[in-house]
């Protein structure tokens, strides 16, 4: 019996693929795509394949029509419902806008049921086919429709349909082939290739909108949960988000193969950039967390830095928003936050105090213009009746007498020029219904005899 012959063993060499041998398999799985794509084209000049292309067509133009007769009816039907959520306005708003589609799905899925059941089985396969890529295609573009980010949604929504299609055709396996064979080798044990690119987007961006959901429900709860101040929640949303994105992330790289572990030198090369380059954005952030830590400013405050007055919007990792009378929105840095004098108004508590000062003549009687004082401020509505207004005389002037009138309010972002303008008013209403004067600069010029 002779010895069986054995192969001689691999060398790294002939393990190796060459160029070339990648650049021939991309050549071979060109040419197999091509003769599958030559033979499903001659497949249609078959009859009853013509036929079945004839009987989609004509369907897609009835579907054509019925979006004709039908649209107009059910938009003016959907316009008598205004009283219904917005939720079911949405869905309304999508099927109108996809009824075209829904009627062809409806119209093909009958036609392939009739066929198969009651006329020719064996000739709706294409039917078949086509039945299913626009029902995949529908629902695709229905679940497409939840992701807000209009960019990612249109990615999404093509990447679905080009696999739908391929799932259907049964062309996944040529095509994974065919973007494995596209790449290059990263060191010992690890290749790049268009297929790893396409998987690791894939699944990155499942796990990133599955992030962006979960943040942002936490984010709710946290936001109705009244036991926890306004700036402990920012920072705890901030810090979940955070972990989210950045697990999202981790995970999804180390899921395709990436060796995550050359980022540790990535990551010291960032410090190293954020130490110098990034001075500004690093202190922004730093001031940002010790704002949310020290609670000295929160979502709702109203503050004031030089000239900017206004309530505080948002705090952002960079910025705080702050919103004025005007209807201005005004983005400061943190680090202005931190090292600048901000006059917070309401920082422990809602009341504001303000000060309105005038004059009388001195031949009013002090205590009538203080009392008349007081109770035109209790007659503007915002101003507090349990922290009682009070009129003190602070001066004698040249021509008046000098008062000053104090009051509160708990509504500061009600604005406070308005509140001052009203008191104002107030007092001249009751001074003049009571007779009292206001003194104002006169200028009187006699003329001397001698001049005359």
């Amino acid at each position: 019996m002779e010895p069986e012959e054995t192969a001689p063993p691999a060398t790294p060499e002939a393990a190796t693929e060459t160029p070339v041998d990648a650049s021939e398999n991309l050549a071979d799985i060109g040419l197999s795509l091509f003769g599958q794509a030559q033979a499903f084209l001659e497949s249609l000049l078959r009859p009853w394949n013509a036929y079945q292309l004839a009987i989609a067509a004509g369907l897609l133009l009835a579907a054509w029509l019925l979006r004709k007769v039908f649209g107009p009816r059910i938009r003016a039907w959907m316009a008598a419902r205004q009283g219904w959520p917005m939720w079911r306005m949405r869905i309304l708003a999508f099927i109108n806008k996809r009824i075209m589609g829904i009627f062809f799905v409806l119209l093909i899925w009958l036609t392939v049921w009739i066929m198969r059941e009651v006329t020719w089985p064996s000739r709706s396969y294409m039917l078949g086919i086509i039945a299913r890529l626009a029902t995949a295609w529908l629902i695709v573009t229905f679940v497409t429709r939840f992701v807000h980010s209009p960019i990612m949604r249109t990615i999404l929504r093509y990447g679905a349909w080009i696999y739908v299609t391929l799932s259907i055709t049964s062309l996944t396996d040529e095509a994974a082939t065919l973007l494995d064979s596209v790449g290059f080798d990263l060191g010992e044990g690890m290749r790049l290739s268009l297929l790893l690119v396409v998987q690791g987007f894939v699944l990155v961006s499942a796990l990133l909108i599955g992030a962006r959901f979960l943040s942002k429900t936490t984010a709710t709860r946290i936001q109705k949960n009244e036991d926890i101040s306004p700036s402990m929640r920012v920072l705890v949303i901030k810090a979940v988000q955070v972990v989210l994105y950045g697990a999202a992330l981790f995970v999804g790289l180390n899921a395709v193969g990436v060796d995550l572990t050359g980022l540790a030198f990535l990551s010291g090369a960032i410090g190293v950039g954020l130490g110098f380059g990034l001075q500004k954005v690093v202190s922004n952030l730093v001031s940002g967390i010790i704002i949310l830590l020290d609670k000295s400013i929160k979502p709702g405050d109203v503050i004031s830095l030089g000239d900017t007055f206004g309530w505080i919007n948002t705090l952002g990792a960079r910025y705080a928003s702050v919103v004025t009378r005007d209807g201005k929105e005004y983005l400061i840095p943190n680090e202005d936050l931190i090292t600048n004098q901000v006059v917070n108004w309401s920082h422990s508590d809602a009341y504001v105090r303000l000060d309105i000062h005038f004059g009388t003549s001195y031949t009013d009687d002090p205590h009538k213009v203080r009392q008349l004082a007081i109770d035109a401020a209790r007659s503007v509505d915002r101003v507090l009746s349990h922290k009682a207004p009070v009129c003190h005389i602070v001066g004698f002037g040249d021509s008046s007498v000098d008062y000053v009138l104090r009051f509160w309010i708990e509504d500061p972002t009600g604005g406070l020029t308005n509140i001052r303008g009203n008191v104002f008013l107030a007092l001249w209403d009751t001074f003049h219904e009571h007779g009292i004067s206001i003194p104002f600069p006169q200028r009187e010029v006699r003329m001397l005899p001698e001049a005359e």
